[in-house]
């Protein structure tokens, strides 16, 4: 009874200590947000300081310097709180109806919907104002993040939904890519958008968003006690008697409202909706009174606010101010995000198992056969075409007349221009091929792929700062570049993965956000580039084969012959590797050097294709698939099988990017994109069932 007593005695005291902690908390946090506010309104190129902000704000400052602060400083500000608000609130409600903790506007490719659907509507040549391509955006948006929870299915620490999320938003940006590159005039603009400001012209976009961020809002305060239930399970919120498919539908529809509403107003702002819950979440362990969405909600969007601002008021103070103009906050969130994503990467409980992904079988020696015969076939009559067929026909007596030496000019000029175009198509295809089933094979995991894991972000970081900084760099100095950068975040992402024998969900996840990390940075460097400079980047990032020659062909070659010995005389190691870990050990053979030899390996032949085609996504993931399916999982039969249909792939997305629309180019890249993407979420539905 003492003990009772003493129990009872503690707990009117302990609830009034949680609440004014809550509170305290809460204006710290307020605090916070006003004097970064503050600093940022200061922060600037135009020579105006606190004495002249302070005069301006009480009518006594000069009208030059009053028009600087009220025009540009004080709509920028409000715009950062503004959108940073709505972006941390729609983090949080998605995280609770969801039960993921990863899942946010970014990870649910609303931010990708968007930007598609803009591109969509730019590429008519249609002007729309604010509210309606406000709109477009909801709708782009409100899709892409259906399709990625119809997809990824609920439940707590699961990263599906960043597996399909990211999927998607890797083909939706290769659509919107494309168009781009081929409508430049009508979409001009839109890529340094689509990097996030806050930066404004005056207070008319942030008052035409603000009415529909408080419709938002006020929805998601009004649905919080359901969302509490929500929280709970499905089966619990019944029982109270909340409508859970409702109640779903309506804070996803609001999420996304809060989410378009910063996308039309700012571009998107990477990352907020996912960092700011993960800085609120502790507070909920610690102080009873954040254990409720009506008090998690504003405290969410007060350090989403704060984080918008810190990083615009940090990225001034690093920059100086002629070059912190042309920087988007955008890259700065998406760096911050980049980091959160890695650390919850290793601090979540993997569920997934990293078993073999297919189901053990030997097909005979005759399919094998037959499969290899078909295969080099097709890939034939795709290079015959992609020599002849172009922005100029020939026919092959032209190519023969060309190998002997007796061409014409104009024949000797497009052969010597197409030859080394499909070559590099096809080296760089078998290469990613075979990286990608040298992954899969040593990590044991059917969703590893050098695009996926942050490697080809790492190669094209790399070859993108050679580019941008040294132009006239060939394909050697591209090559060295790649690796480096490939070295680099495969360190990062084998090394931090490593921790519990790359685990499935830990693996790919960290290579995720490696991944953003680098495409940040990328698009740092592209938007601080001259214009020429940048055009040539992304048109080499979308995976073009356009100005190459044979010495840019040979670094890749060379990678993909020595590898493709390595991988036909180790072969037998590779299938032991690839079955458990127990196995290899009982036969004696050391792990760790053999894992390590095969995966700089990997990271050599994604460096060098990335150096020698741009960023090419996903054959590295269908390949080795497809190649199993069809020949069983022994790799002395996948390598062979998965180079052909890596390289066949490639060429043919090659061929169909510079002949369907021509004069005009798609990259090859953004074509292996359109197919991989499907591809890789049916693979999630698959594994989902």
């Amino acid at each position: 009874m003492a003990v009772t007593a003493t129990k009872t005695a503690a707990r009117p005291s302990a609830a009034p200590t949680s609440r004014s902690g809550a509170a305290a908390v809460t204006a710290g946090i307020v605090l916070l947000v006003a004097v970064l506010a503050v600093v940022d309104i200061t922060q600037g190129t135009a020579s105006v300081g606190p004495g002249e902000v302070f005069k301006a704000l009480t009518g006594r400052a000069d009208p030059g310097d009053a028009s600087v602060v009220i025009s540009s400083r004080l709509p920028r500000m409000t715009a950062g709180l503004l959108v940073g608000a709505v972006l941390g609130m729609a983090g949080a409600v998605l995280q609770a109806v969801s039960r993921n903790v990863l899942a946010s506007p970014d990870t649910l490719a609303v931010n990708a919907g968007s930007y598609l659907a803009l591109g969509l509507v730019a590429a008519t040549g249609v002007s729309l104002p604010v509210i309606a391509s406000s709109g477009v955006a909801f709708a782009g948006g409100l899709a892409a993040a259906a399709v990625v929870l119809g997809l990824s299915g609920l439940g707590t620490g699961t990263v599906r939904l960043v597996l399909a999320g990211t999927a998607l938003m890797l083909g939706l940006n290769s659509v919107t890519e494309g168009l781009l590159l081929l409508f430049p005039r009508e979409t001009e603009g839109l890529y340094a958008w689509n990097q996030g400001s806050i930066a404004q012209s005056g207070f008319d976009g942030v008052l035409q968003m603000l009415p529909v961020a408080l419709v938002g809002l006020a929805g998601l305060m009004l649905t919080a006690r359901r969302v509490d239930a929500l929280a709970l399970g499905d089966d619990a919120a019944r029982g109270v008697g909340v409508p859970v498919r409702a109640t779903r539908v309506t804070v996803v529809v609001l999420a996304a409202l809060l989410s378009t509403a910063a996308v039309t107003l700012a571009g998107p702002i990477g990352f907020v909706g996912l960092a700011a819950p993960a800085l609120v979440r502790p507070l909920a362990r610690r102080f009873r009174g954040f254990a409720r969405s009506r008090t998690t909600l504003p405290a969410a969007a007060l350090t989403g606010a704060a984080l918008v601002l810190g990083s615009d008021v940090l990225l001034r103070a690093l920059v100086p101010d002629d070059l912190s103009v042309a920087v988007p906050t955008g890259v700065v969130t998406s760096l911050v995000g980049a980091v959160f994503l890695v650390v919850m990467a290793l601090r979540l409980r993997d569920t997934a198992g990293s078993g073999p992904p297919d189901r053990l079988r030997v097909p005979s020696r005759a399919v094998f056969l037959a499969t290899v015969a078909v295969l080099v076939a097709v890939l034939a009559d795709l290079v015959v075409a992609a020599v002849l067929v172009g922005d100029s026909k020939l026919l092959l007596g032209d190519v023969v007349n060309w190998a002997r030496g007796n061409a014409g000019r104009t024949v000797s000029f497009v052969l010597d221009t197409r030859v080394p175009r499909v070559l590099a198509a096809l080296c760089a295809g078998a290469a990613l091929a075979l990286s990608g089933t040298l992954v899969q094979a040593v990590t044991r995991n059917p969703l590893a792929e050098p695009s996926v894991l942050g490697v080809s972000g790492g190669a094209a970081l790399g070859a993108v700062l050679l580019v941008t900084t040294a132009p006239l760099a060939g394909g050697w100095g591209i090559a060295g570049a790649a690796f480096a950068g490939a070295a680099v975040t495969a360190v990062l992402v084998f090394g931090l993965a490593a921790r519990g024998g790359f685990q499935q969900n830990r693996l790919v996840l960290v290579g995720i956000g490696v991944a953003a990390a680098t495409t940040a940075l990328i698009s740092l460097l592209i938007v601080l580039t001259d214009p020429f400079n940048a055009t040539k980047a992304l048109t080499w990032l979308s995976g073009s084969t356009y100005g190459r020659r044979m010495p840019d062909v040979l670094p890749v070659a060379v990678v993909l012959a020595v590898g493709t010995v390595v991988a036909v005389v180790r072969r037998t190691e590779l299938d032991l590797l690839s079955l458990d870990e127990d196995t290899p050990r009982l036969l004696g053979l050391p792990l760790g050097p053999g894992r390590l030899g095969f995966l700089v390996l990997s990271v050599l032949l994604s460096a060098t294709a990335v150096a020698c085609a741009g960023t090419i996504g996903f054959v590295g993931l269908v390949a080795p698939h497809a190649a199993r399916a069809l020949v069983g999982r022994r790799h002395v039969r996948v390598v062979p099988v998965a180079m052909l249909l890596g390289a066949a792939l490639v060429c043919a997305a090659d061929l169909l990017g510079r002949t369907v629309i021509a004069p005009a180019q798609l990259g090859a890249g953004l074509m292996t994109a359109v197919i991989g993407t499907p591809y890789f979420l049916y693979l999630l539905v698959r594994s989902r069932r």
